[in-house]
């Protein structure tokens, strides 16, 4: 298994803490754009892949987004955005 590298996260701008468990992908409690903090509200759902673990959350920005956890790299990346849009283009399962 590779070794996460600090460097790419600061690159992509995505950090994320988990509750405290034993493995690295523990449900997010809150993440990190850049220099901003977010809490996680609500975790709506997660679903497993065989190199990713996926987590598809509210923040307390109201926004809804999934994060994906790369196990072989040990990394975390944002690979979906919804912000607080109208009612017809919000994810459906909110």
């Amino acid at each position: 298994m590779k070794k996460r590298d600090d460097a790419a996260d600061r690159m992509l701008g995505v950090r994320v803490e988990c509750y405290a468990g034993y493995r690295a992908e523990e449900t997010p409690r809150r993440f990190f754009l850049g220099d901003r903090a977010l809490e996680v509200v609500n975790l709506l759902d997660r679903w497993l892949s065989p190199e990713h673990r996926y987590f598809k959350l509210r923040a307390d920005d109201g926004g809804i987004y999934i994060l994906r956890y790369d196990v072989a790299l040990d990394q975390w990346e944002l690979t979906l955005y919804d912000g607080q849009a109208g009612p017809a283009t919000r994810l459906s399962s909110t």
